[in-house]
């Protein structure tokens, strides 16, 4: 029908035109962000599984980061460790030379000086290492735990060791004699025994961080996939999609300008 009052025809062009442009406006906006979800409106049940894993994806990337601070504090004890290790072999060198009854009372005197300096030395080592605040060389029952999960089962307890000249049992050891120095060969030799076994169970924790971040990066390169899977964009399909839209929409302001000459049609038959 032939009409002035409503042009149907460029309503109905101008109708298309919207949904054209709207479809073509969303492909630029998923190509230009990356995302094929960047709005509820885009796929409601995909943007909540999405932040879900977005948040398990942050989760694993600091039970990493804590993983490797964790990692570092051992590093620091158990270097520390082997500073201590050096000077107990150095103290039982002295005990064993003290013990030979080839040296004077004086020699051993200065002897007994030195192996004194080097436990103050020790003392001062273990009461002195830390790692942000935190000890443990200098106690038993300090104990830190390292998270890496959302679970409060998540994680690795690492305890102390107390190291202190008094805990070796080399408080009251001498070489001042050769008698004191033959007693004292065993409480060195005790003691550089529990110094190893402190050393080495830093060891094995360490180790256990490494294989935990071993998991933790594979989980997140999964979770990672699997999220990408979901919000990412195909740019490809997307590409096509966008290139019909500019097809519709250059089509729709075509022929709404060819509804909107229609009604001049009309206004010929009334001259």
């Amino acid at each position: 029908m032939l009409a002035i009052k409503n042009n149907l025809m460029s309503i109905n062009a101008v109708r298309h035109l919207g949904l054209s442009y709207d479809r073509l406006a969303r492909s630029v906006e998923r190509l230009s962000s990356g995302l094929r979800i960047n709005g509820a409106r885009d796929d409601a049940a995909g943007l909540a599984v999405r932040e879900l894993m977005r948040a398990d994806i942050t989760v694993l990337q600091q039970s990493y980061g804590n993983a490797l601070d964790g990692i570092s504090m051992l590093q620091t004890f158990e270097g520390a460790l082997g500073t201590i290790d050096d000077m107990l072999i150095h103290l039982k060198q002295l005990t064993e030379q003290a013990a030979s009854g080839a040296y004077s009372s004086e020699q051993r005197t200065i002897m007994n000086n030195e192996f004194d300096e080097m436990l103050a030395e020790i003392d001062r080592i273990v009461g002195s290492v830390e790692f942000n605040g935190n000890k443990l060389l200098d106690s038993a029952t300090a104990t830190i735990s390292i998270q890496f999960g959302k679970n409060a089962t998540d994680k690795i307890d690492v305890t102390g060791s107390d190291l202190t000249s008094s805990a070796l049992g080399l408080s009251t050891a001498s070489i001042r004699s050769a008698a004191s120095a033959q007693s004292s060969l065993l409480a060195v030799r005790t003691a550089i025994t529990t110094k190893d076994a402190a050393r080495a169970a830093f060891g094995y924790k360490m180790n256990r961080l490494e294989s935990t971040i071993a998991v933790i990066r594979n989980q997140a390169e999964n979770l990672m996939a699997a999220e990408s899977r979901i919000s990412d964009v195909d740019v490809a399909t997307e590409m096509t999609i966008m290139t019909r839209n500019q097809v519709l929409t250059q089509a729709g302001v075509a022929m709404l300008s060819q509804a909107n000459t229609m009604p001049e049609l009309a206004l010929s038959l009334l001259r």
